[in-house]
């Protein structure tokens, strides 16, 4: 696997992404939606996409309140997505935007943290559909659109335990190796083609809701927030990353 690179000091410009039309997934809550908040306040017209409408309509009028580029609105499930979901997606975009210069695969679902012995298969699968099977469909859908931008990016979201497993991690373990994988993968047929580069970020401990989950005895006030580390995700989803291909980052310095 690639050598992880720590990124944390890099200094985006303030119009660093402007024009640029950019995809986040799981953009209601967490680190979605301030990577929402943040690519708008740089100038990127973001689409919103997430399972849940009302959070999806709260980040969209935080982004207008602030003087950001309309964002876009795409409820989905991925549980239950189908490949004809994914296609209309891709028609959606293609009608309304021509292109994509950015996509963020951030959605992710924890699953149970239990020994292998005691992991449920229907567990299992909902973790592997939300956290590898729907980033493939998804990067696959909309990759003719992301071929149509100057300079595209896609950012998958790596783990320290997808890594390297660890105990009662299961399903979210196993998904963020294969994640990474579909990243490189990805990122090698890419490589002196016209097309997206194609990187993966770990963002470290960050105070999100599914933080809490894993970690239900944390401190959260020793926990960074997630705006600390948005300078990665900037760099990442920047110019100033072009060249830069299947590689794995981290956004905080190993523990």
């Amino acid at each position: 696997m690639t050598e992880s690179t720590l990124l944390q000091d890099y200094q985006p410009a303030p119009g660093l992404l402007q024009d640029k039309i950019i995809l986040v997934t799981g953009a209601g809550d967490g680190i979605g939606k301030t990577a929402s908040l943040t690519f708008a306040a740089h100038g990127a017209t973001v689409i919103l996409l997430g399972r849940t409408i009302a959070k999806l309509e709260a980040v969209y009028d935080q982004i207008e309140a602030a003087g950001g580029a309309k964002p876009a609105i795409i409820p989905m499930n991925f549980e239950g997505a189908t490949e004809q979901d994914y296609v209309e997606i891709h028609n959606v975009l293609e009608q309304e935007f021509g292109r994509l210069d950015g996509l963020l695969h951030n959605a992710a679902e924890l699953g149970p943290r239990t020994p292998v012995a005691n992991y449920g298969l229907e567990a299992w699968q909902k973790v592997m559909m939300v956290n590898v099977t729907a980033p493939f469909q998804l990067t696959k859908a909309v990759l003719p659109l992301l071929k149509q931008a100057p300079s595209a990016s896609v950012v998958f979201t790596s783990s320290g335990v997808g890594r390297k497993g660890h105990a009662y991690w299961g399903g979210y373990a196993v998904s963020k190796a294969a994640s990474d994988n579909l990243m490189e993968t990805l990122a090698d047929e890419m490589d002196g083609l016209p097309g997206p580069r194609v990187n993966a970020l770990n963002p470290g401990p960050v105070r999100t809701r599914m933080r809490a989950t894993a970690f239900p005895a944390e401190d959260p006030a020793t926990v960074t927030e997630a705006q600390a580390i948005m300078s990665a995700y900037l760099y990442l989803m920047g110019d100033d990353s072009i060249g830069v291909n299947g590689k794995l980052f981290d956004a905080q310095a190993t523990r």
